[in-house]
């Protein structure tokens, strides 16, 4: 594993450019940790040309949004022929839009709120005012609203009152031409990676979340001490080995690969709901699968040289 030269593919131009250099370096130092030989590329022009003059034996995906998580990234590198840690490119364009994640989740049988997905166009033609109207007439209030693709929360929005609707509904527009705008489930809100192993994928400890401001936006994922965490999250054991069966039973329906992180919702009455699932999960300072694996008594530069060696032999 010493002779190993792994690239950590960061940066890339999406809106979560700044996170994703930030997921890469703390990542590629943990890899040096284990002796790994690591070299940081941005995912940028100059990606085509290293991968045919400079070939790594591995790639890691440590890119968040848009190409990073949606399979465009991952295509090239399967186009050639270097392997990489992450899900392949189809099952991550399946993930990465949301409506279709969950549309397949909740057919398999699992818990998943309400929710309705309607593009730009159709306020635009129909009219806003009576299109809202439905909306909450169907979903009732609170709502979350957030675009159908990306990460790190941006453009996501709880909405408590009609009025806060139009307002939410261009914020999130900024960030897409689709929105979905899903029942606010109110309980303990929970991170569950998965990691693929000898045995198969296994959940690590749920990671709790408890945001200062009572949302989990893109502001209390990424400043240090706007959010309070717990790892192991809060639950009883029931509870617990709930969050974690979703969480594998969402990395295997999905077909995802290597790594994964499940939000999900436990609700008063104990029902465990899948919100959405992460391809690409951040590895920063206030990341949630670092501090997964730090509870389960594991390093996260060994949990990745163990993946990278099944890239490798893949």
């Amino acid at each position: 594993m010493a002779d190993r030269m792994v690239a950590v593919l960061s940066g890339g131009l999406s809106h979560e450019r700044e996170v994703s250099i930030r997921s890469g370096r703390r990542l590629s130092a943990a890899l040096r940790s284990v002796g790994l030989t690591v070299e940081e590329w941005d995912a940028d022009a100059s990606l085509l040309g290293r991968l045919g003059s400079n070939r790594p034996d591995a790639v890691v995906v440590a890119l968040h949004g848009g190409e990073g998580e949606n399979g465009s990234v991952q295509a090239i590198l399967e186009m050639f022929g270097v392997p990489y840690v992450g899900t392949d490119s189809r099952a991550c364009r399946r993930a990465w839009d949301k409506p279709t994640a969950k549309a397949e989740l909740a057919r398999a049988g699992l818990a998943t709120p309400e929710w309705i997905v309607l593009p730009h166009a159709t306020f635009r033609e129909l009219g806003a005012r009576p299109v809202l109207d439905a909306m909450v007439s169907t979903l009732g209030l609170p709502l979350m609203l957030k675009p159908d693709q990306g990460g790190s929360a941006l453009g996501a929005q709880v909405v408590r009152d009609a009025a806060e609707l139009p307002p939410a509904m261009v914020g999130c527009l900024a960030y897409g031409d689709t929105v979905l705008a899903e029942q606010f489930i109110s309980g303990v809100e929970v991170a569950v990676s998965v990691v693929d192993g000898p045995e198969g994928p296994y959940a690590l400890p749920a990671v709790e979340i408890v945001p200062e401001s009572g949302v989990y936006d893109y502001t209390a994922r990424y400043t240090a001490g706007l959010t309070d965490f717990h790892a192991p999250a809060r639950l009883d054991a029931a509870a617990a080995k709930s969050v974690g069966e979703l969480a594998v039973a969402a990395h295997r329906l999905l077909g995802l690969r290597d790594v994964s992180r499940t939000d999900a919702v436990v609700a008063e009455d104990g029902t465990v709901y899948f919100l959405e699932v992460n391809v690409s999960p951040g590895l920063t300072e206030t990341s949630l699968l670092p501090m997964a694996v730090e509870a389960a008594g594991q390093s996260l530069g060994e949990i990745y040289a163990g993946l990278i060696e099944r890239a490798v032999a893949r």
